[in-house]
């Protein structure tokens, strides 16, 4: 090893590499890591973090309204941007020296500078022009925004990268997209004030997710006032005075105040050098690795977004930390990525663990769903319309719970917990032995014994004739 300047080179110093800087630093590795922009990535500084700032602030729109059902007056209420603005950049900046004080006291050598791959072993800091050497680089870049589509004036339009620091909160807002991003922005502006049109390529939100859960995004976000634009997209953006005037697909012209393109993210490997140094990309740009976080090239390893597995910042924290172990603490630690528990913080906010009920029909012959749908305890009083919806998939023959998707308050907290179940292959008949919790909505998921569906896979008789094959 003393061939080598260190031990590991780490390019990107956001969770997943910061987490496999400070493990292996842990192991004795002489280990170094670079940034470009600010310590902690895309979930600490324009990601996880000022979203879910921005979720809590958006909320007490609903609080507030909510309180006079529970006897509260309420005065007239003013929301200041700048100030939530400022707030979020106070807490993330703490954040982000909190990482460094962490990265320095595990020993590890932090250098403020792109860095870019040479070769097998030798990496260029772009700030100051020198090369140093590792027996081991870990690249953790991360992604970036798409900016797409593609169309004329796109360059007018802005990317979750910059919706964070505006420096006044758009009255009207388009957004474009449909997935995580777009929809969580969509709920939250709605709620803090603005106009918010959401234009979407899909016929509905969230693709991929479980279809009755989608459409009780959908309802909730068109709830909260967000004008939706399915299977549209913007066709031209044009400035105009003060404003924006874009056209979508169907011909209907729209004027907003920014534009906000959400059409998802890419693995962040551009000018990195890696196909020089003859690591194997995918399709997106994507670095291909093995189980172990390995690329063709043996000694460059790739963990987080870069890599396009599960985009999810605990995934690349997983990932960082068994490529550690693997690699320095003679630990070898490959990484599941089944049974991730995710959540969307739209209001009421979405979260899921396993297969959806589209799914677990393709993959199992007889599956069954049960269901629930009700107004929580609290809306009784308050008078909100929120619905709750649960849902619980399951493998008919095992009884094993396959999956388990919640719309409603607080459903990110409840999924972390129900997640454990999962990864244990806890059966139906666990969830209905297990005592509720009253009065509570998560205690819909110990009561629901009355199956809504079943759902067998058609199996051909010994009659039935062989598919025919198409005419010339």
């Amino acid at each position: 090893m003393a061939d080598f300047d260190f031990d590991l080179f780490v390019i990107g110093a956001g969770s997943g590499g910061v987490r496999a800087a400070r493990v292996a630093a842990g192991y004795g590795a002489r280990t170094a890591i670079a940034e470009e922009f600010r310590v902690g990535g895309t979930c600490v500084i324009r990601g996880c973090v000022p979203k879910k700032l921005m979720v809590y602030a958006s909320r007490f729109r609903d609080e507030f309204e909510d309180a006079a059902g529970f006897g509260w007056t309420v005065p007239a209420t003013l929301f200041d941007w700048s100030r939530l603005v400022a707030a979020k950049e106070h807490e993330i900046s703490r954040l982000s020296a909190i990482y460094r004080a962490n990265l320095q006291k595990a020993g590890v050598a932090l250098v403020d500078s792109r860095a870019e791959v040479v070769d097998a072993h030798r990496v260029r800091l772009v700030a100051d022009g020198r090369i140093v050497s590792a027996k081991t680089i870990l690249v953790a870049t991360g992604g970036a925004p798409v900016l797409e589509p593609d169309v004329p004036g796109r360059e007018h339009a802005i990317t979750s990268n910059e919706i964070f620091d505006l420096k006044t909160m758009p009255a009207r807002l388009l957004i474009v997209g449909g997935g995580y991003i777009a929809v969580e922005f969509a709920s939250v502006f709605a709620r803090l004030g603005s106009k918010v049109i959401l234009a979407s390529r899909g016929e509905n939100v969230l693709r991929g997710f479980d279809e009755d859960m989608r459409c009780g995004v959908r309802d909730a976000l068109q709830a909260a006032g967000v004008e939706t634009h399915f299977s549209h997209l913007p066709t031209a953006i044009e400035k105009a005075d003060e404003a924006y005037r874009v056209k979508l697909t169907s011909g209907l012209e729209v004027e907003v105040d920014q534009i906000l393109l959400a059409t998802g993210r890419r693995p962040a490997t551009a000018g990195l050098g890696l196909e020089a140094a003859g690591v194997e990309l995918d399709g997106v740009g994507a670095v291909k690795v093995d189980e172990f976080s390995r690329s063709n090239v043996p000694s460059i390893y790739a963990v987080g977004d870069v890599t396009h597995r599960v985009a999810l910042t605990p995934i690349a924290i997983r990932e960082g930390h068994a490529f550690a172990d693997t690699v320095f603490g003679d630990r070898p630690t490959p990484v599941r990525h089944e049974h991730v528990p995710t959540a969307v913080f739209t209001t009421p906010e979405l979260g899921v663990v396993g297969l959806t009920e589209g799914q677990a029909r393709e993959a199992y012959d007889c599956v069954d769903v049960y269901q629930a749908s009700f107004r929580p305890m609290k809306a009784t009083l308050s008078g909100s319309s929120q619905k709750t919806i649960m849902k619980i998939v399951v493998d008919a023959k095992s009884d094993v719970v396959l999956g388990v998707h919640i719309l409603g308050e607080g459903a990110g907290e409840v999924v972390q917990a129900i997640a454990i179940a999962v990864r244990l292959g806890a059966k139906k008949a666990d969830f209905d032995a297990t005592v509720a919790v009253h009065p509570t909505a998560a205690e819909e998921l110990v009561t629901m014994r009355v199956r809504t569906a079943r759902y067998e896979r058609a199996t051909p008789g010994p009659e039935a004739p062989d598919a025919m094959p198409d005419e010339a």
